[in-house]
């Protein structure tokens, strides 16, 4: 049996002031420092083995802080692709034994909101009508302007989970993901068997945790 964790990023300094903040790198607020502190102390205990998270800071940021309260005595540590996958990797002075590998995937970052993104969500209601605003943020399929629907963020989330993230799991290994909430939307919408109009109802905090034991090619929540 093997593990998954999954959590949303700490708020951001954009959640904060009710703005899209979709793919532009912003840093977390001081409440999403104290997020992502506090959900590092409830999985403390837990054994990972890789932890995987998007190319967004906020989230970055927000494992890093998680990570720094972890028990274990291995370190976190990027693995970008062609290090990864190379002989000639630099030596960083610590063995390999002594690391959780930690690895950035675009496939993992938040819906993309397109001319949305920097802009107010109470002023874009204004201007285009709430109802308006409420298709683009709560329906499947409406994406905003340029940018993507949550079926699109679906399309590129899931296939990376399936592809990357499940053999390790399959193989016994403890996985974390911090990631954002449509990405996670979309990945739990798997592992839960939700429907597209379920999944509309689903909503992940900023420093909301869901954990799932994998057993025999099935997910369970904890």
């Amino acid at each position: 049996m093997s593990k998954l964790i999954l959590l949303r990023h700490g708020q951001s300094a954009w959640n904060k002031l009710n703005v899209f903040t979709g793919w532009i790198d912003v840093p977390l607020s001081k409440k999403g420092i104290e997020e992502s502190v506090s959900a590092g102390k409830k999985i403390a205990e837990e054994e990972i083995d890789f932890i995987y998270t998007s190319s967004l800071v906020r989230a970055q940021t927000t494992v890093f802080l998680a990570m720094a309260e972890h028990k274990g005595l291995k370190v976190p540590c990027v693995l970008h692709e062609r290090e990864a996958n190379s002989s000639n990797r630099y030596d960083i002075g610590i063995e390999e034994k002594d690391i959780i590998p930690v690895y950035i995937a675009e496939e993992l970052n938040e819906r993309m909101y397109g001319n949305l993104q920097g802009k107010n969500k109470d002023r874009i209601a204004l201007e285009y009508g709430s109802e308006q605003v409420r298709l683009w943020r709560r329906s499947f399929h409406t994406a905003p302007p340029g940018g993507e629907s949550l079926a699109q963020t679906a399309e590129r989330s899931i296939p990376f989970f399936t592809g990357e993230i499940l053999p390790k799991l399959k193989a016994g290994k403890n996985v974390f993901v911090c990631a954002h909430g449509n990405s996670l939307r979309s990945i739990v919408m798997h592992l839960e068997n939700l429907s597209e109009t379920e999944v509309l109802e689903l909503e992940i905090a900023t420093g909301e945790i869901k954990t799932y034991n994998y057993e025999n090619g099935r997910f369970s929540r904890l």
